[in-house]
């Protein structure tokens, strides 16, 4: 079967997986084996990172984890086996290299790459070449790593690549023009919601050039999910706008029951990674265990309603703008990424 691409959304509606949003990781990797296969998870200490480490290696896959933090790393990951901690910034352009080099010089496939570290809602930092951090981090960072351990990508049979993403993409296209915040005042929200457009837009063009090498590209919303802590350094008061905390900065009981726990957050992830029903299918965005349809304006979304904050815009699955921030991603990191 000739493999299709995500172009404009060609291929962005829900294929009936079985699956919803109380979904969990264990329901989606039910009958699925990964003994043999290895996996790279950036942030796979925290959060659903942590979820989907726990998942892979529960059903046999041996997991390497880089991270910023080792200490906190090796205490989360304490008594899980065939994990393997080792140091990487996702801001650091060298530290990014040295993790794949040594990836690279172990001779090894690698079946998953999961993109899944991020920062939201921070105050304006830049890295050492003045790009502003949350797209350094969420996805200059991982074009970065993901075209330096393409070969060990290719080795493997059907290797995947899933770059968690967010609804938060809604709140902003790619700013083509000033995408580093220099010529415009700095709104981290604007900050996010493009990182987050760039990572759809990635996995689109990702797909469309790594399918002929069997390498297929995903995006995933996790949903909305307590007891991440991904919002740490957020002001409440973007929270209280948003209309999920009050005054005294306490969130309401009825948005918190709505919202997925941990392993609800992870499953999309863990869907995108191992099933078999998307084969076939690449470069699609993708929530709650099934692939997400195209928001042509014809959804209602309530921030205090989790459950209507779903759909993906079309612009973040846009064939022009896919390519355009490939070369734009080219040229920022000064690399060249053959994905063929």
């Amino acid at each position: 079967m000739e493999s299709k691409n995500n172009y404009n959304g060609a291929l962005q509606q829900p294929i009936g997986s079985g699956f919803n949003a109380t979904s969990t990781t264990t329901d989606v990797i039910t009958g699925i084996n990964l003994k043999g296969k290895t996996a790279i998870i950036t942030g796979g200490y925290a959060g659903i990172g942590l979820e989907t480490t726990k998942t892979f290696v529960q059903a046999g896959a041996k997991v390497i984890v880089p991270a910023r933090d080792i200490e906190k790393a090796k205490r989360n990951l304490v008594g899980l086996a065939n994990v393997e901690v080792e140091v990487m910034d996702l801001m650091d352009y060298h530290s990014i290299n040295a993790f794949a080099g040594k990836f690279l010089a172990s001779g090894q496939p690698l079946d998953l790459l999961i993109n899944n570290a991020g920062i939201m809602w921070v105050p304006l930092r830049r890295d050492a070449r003045g790009y502003e951090s949350q797209l350094s981090t969420n996805h200059l960072g991982h074009f970065q790593l993901t075209a330096k351990l393409w070969t060990a990508l290719k080795k493997a049979d059907r290797a995947r690549v899933v770059n968690v993403s967010s609804y938060g993409h809604q709140i902003a296209p790619f700013n083509f023009e000033d995408p580093n915040f220099e010529h415009r005042q700095y709104e981290t929200l604007l900050g996010y919601g493009q990182s987050k457009t760039a990572n759809n837009l990635f996995s689109v063009e990702l797909d469309a050039r790594g399918a002929k090498s069997g390498i297929r590209a995903y995006a995933v919303h996790p949903g909305s999910v307590n007891h991440t802590d991904l919002g740490r350094e957020a002001p409440m008061e973007l929270f209280q706008q948003m209309g999920t905390h009050d005054a005294d900065g306490n969130i309401f009981p009825a948005v918190e029951k709505k919202l997925k726990q941990l392993t609800q957050g992870a499953a999309t992830t863990v869907w995108c990674a191992t099933s078999p029903l998307i084969n076939e299918i690449g470069g699609v965005y993708c929530e709650d265990a099934d692939i997400a349809e195209l928001d042509l304006g014809n959804i209602e979304h309530l921030m205090s309603e989790p459950s209507t904050l779903h759909g993906v815009r079309s612009y973040s699955v846009d064939e022009i703008n896919a390519k355009r921030l490939w070369s734009l991603s080219e040229e920022m990191l000064d690399i060249t990424f053959n994905a063929d």
